[in-house]
């Protein structure tokens, strides 16, 4: 139980909903329920930010391979929701990007040392906004979107480095 108090002190909304059954068949005390109410708000709360309202749940997903970008998505969250994550109900379409969130995208890998990334942006009014860098990015949903076959592009860098 105090994993799911935990869980949804940061946010999770399942690990909540966890909860509100556990309480109803006497297994979690009526203050632990409350507390956890609380702590989840204010976990929701703190990751609002202008940008991601800007945003209107929707990101850019760049998919980086030596240095150049072999793929590019956007994602849009499900009505309600400001995380664009597909499994969450979100769509991706292929998309063009601009020189700008090309540039960031590529700036961003070349930062961190990544010749393999997907770098995820906001459109925002100030420009491209970098949300996160992942080392070990899936591939199957910037596939789908772009109809790239884009492993054969790692593995064609692989081999040329190797």
């Amino acid at each position: 139980m105090k994993h799911f108090i935990i869980a949804a002190s940061l946010g999770c909304d399942m690990s909540l909903a966890t909860l509100q059954n556990l309480y109803k068949h006497g297994r979690v005390k009526k203050e632990d329920l409350a507390a956890a109410y609380r702590a989840h708000h204010a976990a929701v709360e703190a990751t609002k930010s202008s940008q991601r309202e800007e945003a209107k749940g929707a990101d850019l997903r760049a998919l980086i391979v030596d240095g150049q970008v072999v793929g590019a998505m956007k994602r849009q969250g499900k009505e309600g929701e400001f995380r664009s994550n597909l499994h969450r109900g979100g769509t991706a379409n292929i998309i063009q990007l601009s020189d700008d969130e090309e540039n960031a995208a590529l700036k961003a890998a070349k930062a961190l040392g990544l010749a393999v990334c997907g770098v995820d942006m906001l459109q925002s009014s100030r420009g491209p906004l970098i949300l996160e860098v992942n080392s070990s990015p899936g591939l199957e949903d910037i596939e789908a979107a772009t109809k790239k076959d884009i492993a054969k592009s790692i593995i064609r860098y692989i081999e040329r480095n190797v």
